[in-house]
């Protein structure tokens, strides 16, 4: 359930209830002339917040007073699990679920309910745990796209693939922000007719938004005054948004002075892109009895540090290169690393934490809520496949961190998955050799395990790239890493500004001969020159052989 509510727009004006019943009363014939114009599927995205509900509550009342033998049209109702949501707007969408499907099967509807999910290679915790993506900000939003758009893509292009085209009914509206106003108004554009636009990202899918002009108080006086076809309770609705909000108070908008609860947000309660999670300290400051969920927002909070730097590598993620960027901080300009992954002592420390929370949730949380589970088996399956494959950390530690924490023991559901030739002790061998060399450790780490990876293949084919891979990125300490890069800018600089000079400079003049090397180059080096370059001793040595 993520809906971002604002403020009532200040220029909107506020009709009265005889007026909104006349809308409502327009919008159920429209509903129902679109819905028997043709034989195009609806799938209707619902989120169970107030928008939604009340959307899927129109379509319900305005099908349900056609003829029976004109409901002959599949209405979807899709939701998507992040995997991630604040549990109690989770129980909330279980319940919600189920007892749709119940009167959808009992009165006969054309509805039919889905719950989907991303993929596990996609969800938040295998890739913050499991590939080191650092919380998400809005410069990096990562996860949006992963746990909401894709899985909700996936579904309506299947649609669209067995019926041609298809029609999704959503709950948007002008008045929850100024940016979604102009969204909307941009759309308008290009409708085929009223309220119904082209999805810009989906070929062959229109959108009907049928309450876009409504307002926070509007949706309100609607759930509050009509009875919710399918059973459950609007008043329960009513109640979860005053208990999100932070002074309990969830009144309706008689003006523009009078707050809404339409301002409370209801998302992932790992979300970094706010500011805070204030529904969630709501709930927990509100109700002793959700005190249960500070674990959660206490992880929430640490994951939203101000300046992660020192908790992320020094390259980036897929090519293990260090990029650079122009950082303005105070006025001061400077060019630093782009910061890649958390590295394994983070990825650790937010594993360990999860499943402490996991763990304390069990045991105070209240009895219909304690089969929470904040990360599933097949994630932490991918997480130490990550770990292990990709990452070449070939020590293991999720089985042991998972013993340590929850005292039980991790049965991993991938076959073979505990079949290995390395293993903490070789591990344990190899940080002594390194002698806390870090990038040493890491190198040797890769090499062996690249070699094992290998090792029972018929034809080995690829693992000189592989290991060269290795060298690539693991083989400069982070000084010396981050200064080639900055050698790398500075040539690409100067030949996209045609200086020859300082080409010449960089690829010439910046590797010194070491002293005890000088003495053994040939003869037609000048001695006295104590400042041998690589060029001119590569050049020499060559003119020497011919």
């Amino acid at each position: 359930m993520t809906e971002a509510q604002q403020p009532e727009n200040k220029g909107q004006q506020t009709r009265t209830v005889a007026e909104l019943v006349e809308d409502i009363q327009v919008l159920t014939t429209e509903i129902q002339e679109l819905y028997c114009l043709d034989a195009i599927p609806w799938i209707i995205g619902v989120s169970w917040g107030k928008d939604s509900s009340t959307i899927l509550q129109l379509v319900w009342n305005a099908i349900a007073a056609l003829p029976p033998e004109k409901r002959t049209k599949t209405i979807h109702v899709i939701t998507t699990d992040t995997q991630v949501e604040n549990p109690i707007v989770a129980a909330w969408v279980r319940q919600s679920i189920k007892q749709l499907e119940s009167a959808a099967k009992e009165k006969r509807m054309p509805i039919q309910a889905h719950l989907l999910h991303p993929v596990v290679e996609d969800t938040f915790w295998v890739n913050l745990i499991g590939k080191g993506y650092p919380a998400p900000r809005n410069q990096f939003r990562w996860c949006t796209p992963r746990l909401k758009i894709n899985p909700a893509n996936q579904f309506i292009r299947e649609i669209v693939r067995a019926n041609g085209e298809t029609i999704l009914v959503l709950g948007t509206r002008k008045a929850e922000s100024a940016k979604r106003a102009a969204t909307m108004k941009k759309h308008q554009a290009s409708r085929v007719r009223e309220r119904l636009s082209p999805n810009a990202s989906l070929p062959n899918s229109l959108i009907y938004t049928p309450i876009e002009d409504w307002s926070n108080n509007d949706v309100w006086i609607y759930l509050n005054q009509s009875d919710n076809p399918w059973g459950h309770s609007n008043k329960k609705l009513f109640s979860l948004y005053r208990g999100a909000t932070a002074d309990n108070e969830c009144p309706l908008v008689i003006d523009t002075t009078t707050p809404s609860c339409g301002d409370s947000r209801f998302g992932c309660w790992v979300c970094t892109l706010v500011n805070q999670d204030k529904s969630m300290q709501a709930m927990i400051q509100n109700d002793e009895e959700k005190e249960w969920m500070q674990p959660l927002l206490d992880i929430r909070n640490e994951l939203d540090a101000e300046d992660d730097r020192d908790k992320r590598d020094f390259r980036r993620l897929h090519r293990g290169e260090v990029q650079l960027f122009e950082r303005n901080k105070d006025g001061k300009v400077s060019v630093e690393p782009i910061p890649g992954p958390y590295t394994k002592y983070w990825r650790e420390h937010w594993l360990r934490r999860l499943l402490e929370a996991q763990t304390k949730i069990c045991q105070t949380a209240p009895e219909n809520m304690r089969d929470i589970t904040l990360i599933s088996l097949e994630e932490l399956s991918a997480i130490r496949r990550i770990w292990l494959e990709e990452k070449h950390e070939f020590d293991d530690s999720l089985p042991r961190i998972y013993q340590e924490v929850t005292g039980e023991e991790f049965k991993d559901p991938r076959p073979g998955a505990d079949l290995s030739l390395l293993g903490s002790d070789e591990w344990t061998v190899l940080e002594e050799i390194c002698a806390g060399n870090e990038m040493h450790l890491e190198l040797m780490a890769k090499l062996l395990d690249t070699e094992r990876q290998f090792r029972k293949m018929s034809r080995r084919v690829g693992i000189y790239e592989s290991l060269e891979k290795c060298f690539a990125t693991s083989s400069r300490s982070k000084d010396e890493a981050v200064k080639n890069a900055h050698l790398k800018r500075d040539l690409k600089t100067a030949v996209e500004q045609g200086d020859i000079e300082k080409v010449k400079q960089l690829t010439l003049a910046d590797f010194v001969a070491p002293e005890e090397q000088t003495s053994t180059v040939d003869t037609q080096i000048d001695p006295a020159d104590n400042t041998k370059t690589w060029a001119n001793m590569k050049f020499k040595n060559k003119q020497t052989k011919n």
